[in-house]
Protein backbone atom coordinates (compact mmCIF):
# COMPACT_ATOMS: atom_id res chain seq x y z
CA UNK A 1 0.00 0.00 0.00
CA UNK A 2 1.34 3.42 -0.96
CA UNK A 3 0.18 6.61 0.70
CA UNK A 4 -0.01 9.91 -1.16
CA UNK A 5 2.83 12.38 -0.94
CA UNK A 6 2.77 14.15 2.41
CA UNK A 7 2.79 17.78 3.24
CA UNK A 8 3.14 21.08 1.47
CA UNK A 9 6.59 21.49 2.95
CA UNK A 10 8.02 18.88 0.59
CA UNK A 11 7.68 20.99 -2.54
CA UNK A 12 8.81 24.19 -0.83
CA UNK A 13 11.78 22.67 1.04
CA UNK A 14 12.95 19.65 -0.99
CA UNK A 15 16.30 19.29 0.78
CA UNK A 16 15.00 19.32 4.35
CA UNK A 17 12.61 17.41 6.57
CA UNK A 18 10.96 19.43 9.31
CA UNK A 19 9.52 17.79 12.44
CA UNK A 20 7.08 19.88 14.48
CA UNK A 21 6.15 18.86 18.04
CA UNK A 22 2.89 20.31 19.34
CA UNK A 23 1.36 20.56 22.81
CA UNK A 24 -0.74 23.23 24.55
CA UNK A 25 1.45 25.94 26.07
CA UNK A 26 4.77 24.96 24.46
CA UNK A 27 6.46 25.15 27.85
CA UNK A 28 6.35 21.50 29.03
CA UNK A 29 5.65 18.53 26.76
CA UNK A 30 6.58 19.87 23.33
CA UNK A 31 9.85 21.51 24.51
CA UNK A 32 10.83 18.25 26.20
CA UNK A 33 9.98 16.31 23.03
CA UNK A 34 11.75 18.78 20.75
CA UNK A 35 14.97 18.79 22.73
CA UNK A 36 14.96 15.02 23.35
CA UNK A 37 14.50 14.49 19.61
CA UNK A 38 17.47 16.74 18.88
CA UNK A 39 19.51 14.96 21.53
CA UNK A 40 18.66 11.53 20.08
CA UNK A 41 19.52 12.67 16.55
CA UNK A 42 22.86 14.02 17.73
CA UNK A 43 23.53 10.69 19.46
CA UNK A 44 22.99 8.82 16.21
CA UNK A 45 24.17 11.27 13.54
CA UNK A 46 26.78 13.30 15.38
CA UNK A 47 26.62 16.68 17.04
CA UNK A 48 25.59 18.91 15.44
CA UNK A 49 23.48 16.55 13.33
CA UNK A 50 23.15 17.40 9.67
CA UNK A 51 21.39 15.97 6.65
CA UNK A 52 18.40 18.31 6.45
CA UNK A 53 16.51 17.32 9.62
CA UNK A 54 14.96 20.28 11.45
CA UNK A 55 13.19 19.88 14.80
CA UNK A 56 10.85 22.53 16.21
CA UNK A 57 7.87 22.89 18.55
CA UNK A 58 4.85 25.11 19.14
CA UNK A 59 1.71 25.23 21.27
CA UNK A 60 -1.95 25.48 20.36
CA UNK A 61 -2.17 28.06 23.16
CA UNK A 62 1.54 28.76 23.08
CA UNK A 63 3.13 31.25 25.44
CA UNK A 64 4.99 33.29 22.84
CA UNK A 65 8.57 33.96 23.92
CA UNK A 66 8.20 32.16 27.28
CA UNK A 67 10.93 29.92 28.69
CA UNK A 68 10.16 26.27 29.27
CA UNK A 69 9.08 25.24 32.74
CA UNK A 70 11.91 24.76 35.25
CA UNK A 71 10.88 21.14 35.81
CA UNK A 72 11.01 20.55 32.06
CA UNK A 73 14.59 21.82 32.06
CA UNK A 74 15.39 19.44 34.91
CA UNK A 75 13.99 16.52 32.92
CA UNK A 76 16.17 17.40 29.94
CA UNK A 77 19.20 17.62 32.20
CA UNK A 78 18.45 14.07 33.39
CA UNK A 79 18.91 12.89 29.80
CA UNK A 80 21.90 15.12 29.08
CA UNK A 81 19.82 17.14 26.59
CA UNK A 82 20.25 20.86 25.98
CA UNK A 83 17.49 23.17 27.26
CA UNK A 84 19.30 26.44 26.49
CA UNK A 85 17.87 29.18 24.31
CA UNK A 86 14.33 27.86 24.20
CA UNK A 87 11.44 30.29 23.61
CA UNK A 88 7.80 29.27 23.44
CA UNK A 89 5.79 29.76 20.25
CA UNK A 90 2.12 29.93 19.40
CA UNK A 91 1.20 27.45 16.66
CA UNK A 92 0.71 29.31 13.38
CA UNK A 93 -0.39 28.28 9.92
CA UNK A 94 3.15 28.76 8.62
CA UNK A 95 4.47 26.15 11.08
CA UNK A 96 2.01 23.54 9.83
CA UNK A 97 2.61 24.45 6.19
CA UNK A 98 6.38 23.96 6.55
CA UNK A 99 6.20 20.75 8.60
CA UNK A 100 6.76 17.37 6.96
CA UNK A 101 5.79 15.55 10.16
CA UNK A 102 3.69 16.90 13.03
CA UNK A 103 3.78 14.93 16.30
CA UNK A 104 1.31 16.02 18.96
CA UNK A 105 1.00 15.25 22.66
CA UNK A 106 -2.70 14.32 22.49
CA UNK A 107 -5.52 13.48 20.11
CA UNK A 108 -7.05 16.90 20.74
CA UNK A 109 -3.86 18.59 19.60
CA UNK A 110 -3.84 16.36 16.52
CA UNK A 111 -7.40 17.38 15.72
CA UNK A 112 -6.55 21.05 16.14
CA UNK A 113 -3.60 20.81 13.76
CA UNK A 114 -5.64 18.94 11.15
CA UNK A 115 -8.49 21.48 11.47
CA UNK A 116 -6.05 24.19 10.35
CA UNK A 117 -6.03 22.61 6.89
CA UNK A 118 -2.92 22.72 4.70
CA UNK A 119 -3.33 19.00 3.86
CA UNK A 120 -2.01 18.21 7.33
CA UNK A 121 -4.01 15.02 7.93
CA UNK A 122 -1.58 12.56 6.38
CA UNK A 123 1.44 13.97 8.21
CA UNK A 124 -0.03 14.64 11.66
CA UNK A 125 -0.03 11.99 14.39
CA UNK A 126 0.12 11.87 18.14
CA UNK A 127 3.64 10.93 19.23
CA UNK A 128 2.54 7.59 20.65
CA UNK A 129 0.39 6.85 17.60
CA UNK A 130 3.36 7.42 15.32
CA UNK A 131 5.54 5.21 17.51
CA UNK A 132 3.00 2.38 17.28
CA UNK A 133 2.83 2.67 13.50
CA UNK A 134 6.60 2.93 13.09
CA UNK A 135 7.12 -0.28 15.06
CA UNK A 136 5.00 -2.09 12.44
CA UNK A 137 7.04 -0.85 9.45
CA UNK A 138 9.79 -3.09 8.11
CA UNK A 139 12.95 -0.90 7.97
CA UNK A 140 14.05 -2.86 4.90
CA UNK A 141 11.19 -1.24 2.94
CA UNK A 142 12.57 2.26 3.59
CA UNK A 143 15.29 4.00 1.55
CA UNK A 144 18.83 3.33 2.73
CA UNK A 145 19.83 6.13 5.14
CA UNK A 146 23.24 6.27 3.45
CA UNK A 147 21.41 7.92 0.57
CA UNK A 148 20.16 10.66 2.88
CA UNK A 149 17.77 10.75 5.80
CA UNK A 150 15.31 13.18 4.16
CA UNK A 151 13.96 10.69 1.63
CA UNK A 152 13.91 7.97 4.28
CA UNK A 153 11.94 10.22 6.64
CA UNK A 154 9.38 11.07 3.96
CA UNK A 155 8.94 7.40 3.12
CA UNK A 156 8.47 6.61 6.81
CA UNK A 157 5.64 9.17 7.10
CA UNK A 158 3.93 7.81 3.99
CA UNK A 159 4.14 4.26 5.33
CA UNK A 160 2.78 5.29 8.72
CA UNK A 161 -0.12 7.17 7.11
CA UNK A 162 -0.99 4.08 5.07
CA UNK A 163 -1.08 1.91 8.21
CA UNK A 164 -3.16 4.25 10.36
CA UNK A 165 -6.55 2.76 9.56
CA UNK A 166 -5.28 -0.78 10.03
CA UNK A 167 -3.38 -0.51 13.29
CA UNK A 168 -5.59 1.11 15.90
CA UNK A 169 -4.75 2.02 19.48
CA UNK A 170 -5.80 -0.56 22.09
CA UNK A 171 -7.43 2.25 24.10
CA UNK A 172 -8.08 5.94 23.52
CA UNK A 173 -5.66 6.81 26.32
CA UNK A 174 -2.84 4.83 24.68
CA UNK A 175 -2.09 7.73 22.32
CA UNK A 176 -2.00 10.46 24.99
CA UNK A 177 0.89 12.16 26.77
CA UNK A 178 -0.70 13.91 29.74
CA UNK A 179 0.10 17.48 30.72
CA UNK A 180 2.52 17.85 33.66
CA UNK A 181 2.03 21.63 33.89
CA UNK A 182 2.03 22.64 37.56
CA UNK A 183 2.88 19.11 38.71
CA UNK A 184 5.86 18.20 40.91
CA UNK A 185 9.17 17.11 39.44
CA UNK A 186 8.53 13.33 39.84
CA UNK A 187 5.52 13.59 37.52
CA UNK A 188 7.54 15.61 35.01
CA UNK A 189 10.18 12.89 35.11
CA UNK A 190 7.59 10.18 34.44
CA UNK A 191 6.36 12.18 31.44
CA UNK A 192 9.94 12.62 30.26
CA UNK A 193 10.54 8.87 30.48
CA UNK A 194 7.32 8.28 28.55
CA UNK A 195 8.33 10.70 25.80
CA UNK A 196 11.87 9.34 25.58
CA UNK A 197 10.59 5.78 25.28
CA UNK A 198 8.20 6.79 22.49
CA UNK A 199 10.90 8.72 20.62
CA UNK A 200 13.52 5.98 20.55
CA UNK A 201 11.96 3.78 17.82
CA UNK A 202 10.96 6.87 15.84
CA UNK A 203 14.49 8.29 15.72
CA UNK A 204 15.90 4.85 14.99
CA UNK A 205 13.51 4.46 12.05
CA UNK A 206 14.25 7.97 10.77
CA UNK A 207 18.02 7.53 10.83
CA UNK A 208 18.50 3.78 10.48
CA UNK A 209 20.83 3.99 13.51
CA UNK A 210 20.10 2.56 16.93
CA UNK A 211 20.87 4.43 20.14
CA UNK A 212 24.35 3.97 21.49
CA UNK A 213 24.56 1.49 24.35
Amino acid sequence: MTAPETGRGIAAYPDSFRILHVSTGNVCRSPITERLTRHALADRLGDPFTGGLIVESAGTWGHEGAPMETNAEAVLADFGADASGFKGRELLDEHVIRADLVLTATRDHRAQVISMGHSAGLRTFTLKEFTRLVRAIDPATLPDPDGGVVERARALVRAAAALRGWLLAPTAEADEVYDPYGAPLPFFRSVGDEINEALDPVVTALTGVRAKA
